[in-house]
């Protein structure tokens, strides 16, 4: 699939899943934008892209900088033609140890940022009638997971969300899909216990 001239945004791409995605997207042509949620991350990532694209500093869970990130990325590069929907973290703890702070947290982070990114480049991929977005889920989104039940809450609400939109914006030339992985050895998942990754 040749992706030459396609402005494509990842978020979360400093490592793991996301770089990879982003390191596949400029492999198949596409100008990649890249964030993380520091300006040392975003400077990583404008390394590993080089002139294929630009790391910017992101806080998905902020309106204002969504704003922002995506007005540089219009001015700088063009609309978006591809968007990734890949930051996320985790707060693992049993249920009846979770605070309201660990279910706040992932909501925020893994969950109602795809709906803000999601909402701000639709218009521009409707008027083209063309478009991307591809939302990072989870096995645990439709398995479950003791320890998870924010993370499998917001992975759930991914698939759910990303189903509805499609339903809304496949006339349009819009296309909206989750991917699912299964566990994988990245930097977040590190600090996962046993029982966890199993």
């Amino acid at each position: 699939m040749n992706l030459e001239g396609k402005i494509a945004l990842v978020t979360g791409a400093s490592r793991g899943i996301g770089r990879a995605i982003a390191e596949l997207l400029v492999e198949r042509g596409a100008t990649v934008i890249g964030t993380a949620t520091s300006e040392s991350g975003a400077a990583a990532i404008s390394e590993y892209l080089g002139e294929n694209g630009k790391g910017l500093a992101l806080n998905v869970t902020d309106v204002e900088s969504i704003e922002a990130t995506l007005k540089t990325i219009n001015d700088e590069f063009g609309a978006i033609d591809i968007l990734v929907n890949n930051a996320g973290i985790t707060r693992d703890n049993l249920l009846m140890r979770m605070k309201d702070d660990e279910w706040n947290d992932i909501i925020n982070t893994n969950l109602t940022p795809i709906y803000r990114m999601s909402k701000a480049v639709l218009r521009g991929m409707m008027k083209k009638r063309a478009g991307r977005i591809i939302n990072v889920g989870s096995v645990v989104g439709t398995m479950g997971n003791a320890g998870q039940t924010n993370y499998a809450a917001a992975k759930a609400g991914v698939i759910g969300f990303t189903k509805s939109m499609a339903r809304e914006v496949a006339s349009r030339g819009v296309t909206v899909n989750t991917v699912a992985p299964g566990f994988i050895e990245t930097d977040m998942t590190k600090a996962l216990n046993d029982d966890q990754r199993a």
